[in-house]
């Protein structure tokens, strides 16, 4: 009897003791959970770098929760996802499933409304359409919001909770902390990617300037900009459109990246292309895709795989030289207004660099032209003055010379200063020409420039000899005619194998003439192919002449009269 009395007692105790190890049990199961969401807390707030983190984030709330699957949105444009960062399906899994998702369905209900959701099964919620084929089975679902101060940033999803039906309230109060959590960290690393890419548009723009100040052509400074603007947007091509002509039209002048080669030297229309967008309305222009993007219809990108794209103008408003043109390959992440706006400035920074340099350059011009105007200028009032005041002096001696030899030497020295006043007037002429293009350098440095660029296919560099003003008294199309004869004899000599050759310039007794002579220690090479020189120079109208030496090499002289100047 006293044995059955005292039972009770013994079972209210062992309940008190199961009860007891349960509440300790879960005691212990919330300490390691909160342990847990501060390990978490502490690996997300670890990382600076903003893809790095978002990873790091989706993995954190899949053991924290302990779900199969989980993953990250981020919102974009239009309240699309732009970026989809998932866990739990491997490479080959997401291959089957195909494009990652836009935020439709389930997804896009926490995009339009961001509040924590719970459900025990997705397919009885309305919003729910189902799943692509070979998408892996996902029942329970969780889903919260990641703000980043007041601004909805993206979505933090997890599917099949393990162990369980459901995800549970707890679950939902730890994803939310580690959502207000991620939120932060996004935050610090979205602030170190702008300083970081802030001193990176800044080098960039130190670097573009550098090379205007140390004399680099418009060309190189564009290829330089548009390089940098690659590396920094991560583009995969780049390329620059200048203006063609009066009419308004763009030309491709330039371009960079795998793909971009038959771009080069196209037309751009200023409709229908982004390029031709951002030059009419001098303001930076971006399409997702450019092949479905209703506003593109002539662009060169069509069909070339290219996905996302972005147009900034050089320069603002009336003012614009060109358009930047940035692009990547389907597949990657669309450019945003936030990382492109620094391309807008630096491309105006670039222009206003480029009318800095082009100034600059006029005023060296200019300078140049008044340096040359001021020697002309001494040269008729000094030394041509002198040169006639003793010209006369030696003509008003000849009276005073009885013998007739000295008399001719008299007559002769003032035909010589006659000559020399003569071509100091024509040294006067040039240097008062003030031209663009191929005349400012002359036909000497033209002759110069033909002979350099030989040399590798001839395998040695010819003799040069140039006699008389053949930069004054040779006009442009005769200039152009001998340079384009001197290539075509130098390109036979080169055929012809031999071992040296010298060139001759003479302007003189009204005629340009041309010399070539190629000697003959290297087999003796007599014969060189001039057939399509000979009719180029009989359509031409000068007279080519072809001599044989002594020692078996040859001569050619090309010779055509300066009044065809």
């Amino acid at each position: 009897m006293e044995h059955s009395e005292e039972a009770p007692p013994r079972l209210q105790l062992d309940q008190l003791l199961d009860e007891l190890q349960l509440r300790i049990d879960a005691v212990r199961g919330t300490r390691d959970r909160v342990q847990g969401l501060l390990e978490a807390v502490l690996t997300v707030g670890r990382e600076l770098d903003l893809l790095q983190v978002l990873h790091s984030i989706v993995e954190a709330a899949v053991v924290l929760v302990d779900a199969e699957y989980g993953a990250l949105g981020v919102i974009g444009e239009g309240q699309r996802l732009a970026q989809f960062l998932p866990v739990g399906v491997d490479e080959q899994a997401q291959g089957v499933i195909g494009p990652l998702p836009k935020g439709h369905g389930i997804l896009g209900e926490l995009i339009r409304h961001p509040e924590p959701l719970r459900l025990e099964e997705i397919s009885q919620h309305p919003a729910s359409y189902g799943f692509p084929a070979g998408h892996p089975p996902m029942h329970s679902f969780l889903g919260v919001p990641i703000r980043v101060r007041d601004e909805v940033f993206g979505i933090l999803y997890l599917t099949e909770k393990r162990g369980a039906k459901e995800f549970d309230v707890e679950d939902e109060a730890v994803l939310a902390t580690l959502a207000v959590a991620a939120g932060v960290a996004i935050e610090n690393a979205r602030l170190y990617e702008e300083a970081r890419s802030r001193q990176r548009w800044l080098e960039a723009a130190a670097e573009v300037t550098n090379s205007l100040l140390s004399g680099a052509d418009e060309l190189t400074v564009l290829e330089l900009i548009t390089q940098r603007a690659c590396a920094i947007l991560d583009a995969d091509q780049g390329s620059v459109a200048l203006p063609a002509g009066t009419d308004g039209s763009l030309r491709v002048a330039l371009v960079t990246g795998d793909g971009a080669e038959h771009q080069l030297g196209q037309d751009v229309p200023v409709h229908g292309t982004l390029t031709g967008t951002a030059f009419r309305t001098g303001e930076p222009a971006l399409s997702d895709d450019v092949d479905s993007d209703p506003r593109i219809t002539a662009s060169l990108l069509l069909d070339s795989g290219i996905g996302a794209a972005v147009a900034a103008p050089i320069g603002t408003g009336e003012g614009v030289r060109g358009v930047v043109l940035l692009a990547r390959t389907q597949g990657k992440p669309a450019f945003t207004p936030a990382e492109t706006a620094p391309l807008h400035v630096f491309t105006g920074q670039a222009a206003l660099a480029l009318e800095l340099a082009g100034r600059r350059r006029d005023a060296e011009q200019v300078r140049l032209y008044a340096d040359r105007d001021r020697i002309a200028r001494d040269l008729h009032d000094l030394a041509i003055q002198r040169l006639f005041a003793t010209g006369i002096t030696l003509q008003s001696a000849t009276r005073f010379v009885k013998a007739k030899e000295g008399q001719e030497r008299l007559a002769r020295a003032v035909d010589d200063l006659d000559e020399t006043i003569k071509i100091i007037r024509a040294t006067i002429f040039g240097l008062r020409v003030h031209e663009s293009g191929p005349a400012v350098r002359g036909l000497r440095i033209r002759v110069v420039e033909a002979l350099e660029e030989a040399v590798p296919a001839l395998g040695f560099t010819p003799s040069l000899r140039v006699e008389g003003l053949v930069d004054t008294t040779v006009g442009p199309r005769l200039a152009d005619e001998a340079v384009a004869v001197l290539g075509a004899l130098l390109t036979a000599i080169a055929e012809a194998a031999v071992g040296s050759a010298g060139v001759a310039l003479m302007a003189a007794d009204g005629e340009l003439a041309l010399t070539v002579a190629v000697e003959g220690d290297r087999g003796a090479p007599a014969e060189l192919r001039l057939e399509g020189l000979e009719e180029r120079v009989g359509t031409a109208g000068g007279e080519l002449a072809v001599r044989p030496q002594a020692g078996g090499g040859v001569r050619v002289l090309w010779r055509m009269p300066l009044s065809d100047s």
